[in-house]
């Protein structure tokens, strides 16, 4: 590659935003050079791919001044959601004015006039994120789900730049902390926030910066939802106004003050003119999931559906890949893939969504955070625990520390704690085995959807 042919607009990182983010900038005459730290096979590959493209990939380039020195200095610098918004290069850049933004900046100028659904949340966002879109979809709306699920904002963006493609009613989009502390613009026409605990502070430093970056979004949104049966978000209400709150219980339970958009009363979910349908419309267990269902129909109502048109749909929701989805029934053992759940917090929720006795599958890349829940319910849900991965040992010392009586296996991946786990739960008579991490994916997988579907390759090949 010839450096005066070098590009000056940089995207950080070959994953699939970045490369969302370079194809959608290429498509408007940028010229784009794509800089992953990695190199492997499969990378390599993905370069050549892009090259036909137009697009330029250094591999093996880490993010030191080392690596950029002999380069340009580039006009534009695209950061994938991977990377520290502080990271001291980053720093460097924007002190020299040099223009650094996140990979949903460049979506939220391209889709300019198509208003988004921006959910964001520790845990619940996915599910609500899904549910929104299957609730418009159903009702006839043009409504496609991108950004931290499915595809990334920038692919869906450039696909409806295409000749003959119309814009879309609505972009519903899950957005992660990391994405919205580098794109300071979004301002979405209805923002939602599902929950808020300790999660990311090994990036975001305390749980008062990771709430300030949420509550960014949620402030320049036109609507706001947020759910009042989180604690943390219910003790913030007093700072708030113009906001939409819904709980899962009765409206009368809430403190003064508080006046729920939506409720649930007498096995009815109840607007504030009267009920709108039954409760049970979703099929999906635990009583989170009717948290979620309300948040996605608030959503549904500033909208314009009809709650007729809402309940039909919410009963045929297939629910959601990765997140207490059910896998298959081997005999009398029934299989969970819960590999979203990537906090204690998250892997809690599910384990008081399902009946026991379980055998629980633990693992990966560690986070900081509050495990007293989430081993309070294994020990009342669990029957046996199998820990894997780069967290193996750690948890296997928590477990022990906390006294946990039900049996605790360490292996090295899933590789082999899906075949324990079944001769584990197959002992048990009629049990449900449990794939809920409470852990990142990074140690061994690239993201928590490659972790959910090579366990559920390795559930089918049983």
């Amino acid at each position: 590659m010839a450096t005066e042919a070098l590009p000056t607009t940089m995207v950080l990182g070959l994953g699939r935003s970045g490369i969302g983010a370079a194809r959608l900038l290429r498509a408007q005459g940028h010229g784009v050079l794509i800089v992953e730290s990695r190199d492997n096979g499969a990378l390599r590959a993905q370069a050549q791919s892009l090259a036909k493209e137009g697009i330029d990939v250094l591999l093996a380039a880490p993010l030191t001044l080392d690596t950029f020195g002999g380069l340009p200095r580039p006009e534009l610098v695209v950061v994938s959601p991977g990377i520290r918004w502080d990271h001291p290069l980053l720093l460097a850049w924007r002190r020299e004015g040099i223009q650094v933004e996140g990979e949903l900046s460049s979506s939220w100028r391209a889709t300019a006039g198509t208003p988004w659904i921006g959910i964001t949340g520790t845990n619940g966002k996915t599910t609500v994120t899904h549910l929104v879109h299957h609730l418009l979809s159903e009702a006839g709306r043009d409504a496609p789900l991108c950004g931290n699920v499915g595809f990334s904002a920038a692919e869906l963006a450039l696909q409806r730049q295409a000749p003959g493609a119309k814009p879309p009613d609505w972009l519903v989009v899950e957005v992660s902390s990391y994405q919205i502390e580098a794109a300071p613009e979004l301002a979405p026409a209805i923002g939602v926030w599902t929950t808020l605990t300790p999660d990311h502070l090994e990036r975001h430093g305390s749980i008062e910066a990771y709430r300030a970056i949420k509550r960014g979004l949620i402030e320049r949104s036109q609507r706001r939802i947020l759910n009042a049966d989180d604690a943390d978000l219910r003790s913030q209400a007093p700072s708030w106004d113009r906001v939409d709150w819904v709980t899962a219980g009765c409206a009368s339970d809430l403190p003064a003050g508080l006046d729920p958009l939506l409720s649930i009363e007498n096995g009815q979910v109840q607007g504030r003119s009267g009920p709108l349908f039954a409760a049970d419309c979703l099929a999906m267990p635990g009583a989170h999931n009717r948290q979620n269902m309300l948040l996605a129909t608030a959503v549904g109502l500033h909208a314009g559906l009809t709650p007729e048109q809402m309940a039909g749909s919410l009963r045929s929701f297939p629910g959601v890949p990765h997140r207490l989805e059910r896998l298959s029934k081997l005999g009398q053992v029934t299989w969970y893939n819960d590999s979203k759940a990537t906090n204690y917090d998250a892997a809690e929720v599910a384990l008081k969504a399902l009946a026991g006795p379980l055998v629980v599958l633990a693992g990966g890349q560690s986070k900081q955070g509050d495990a007293r829940g989430w081993l309070a319910q294994l020990r009342q849900q669990a029957a046996a625990v199998v820990v894997y991965g780069a967290a193996a040992e750690e948890f296997e010392a928590l477990l022990r520390q906390d006294g946990y009586p039900g049996q605790l296996h360490r292996v090295p991946g899933l590789e082999q704690a899906v075949p324990l786990a079944a001769e584990l739960a197959k002992a048990w008579g009629k049990a449900s085995v449990l794939l809920s991490p409470a852990c990142a994916s990074f140690d061994q997988y690239s993201d928590f959807e490659a972790r959910g579907d090579h366990f559920r390759a390795l559930v089918a090949a049983l």
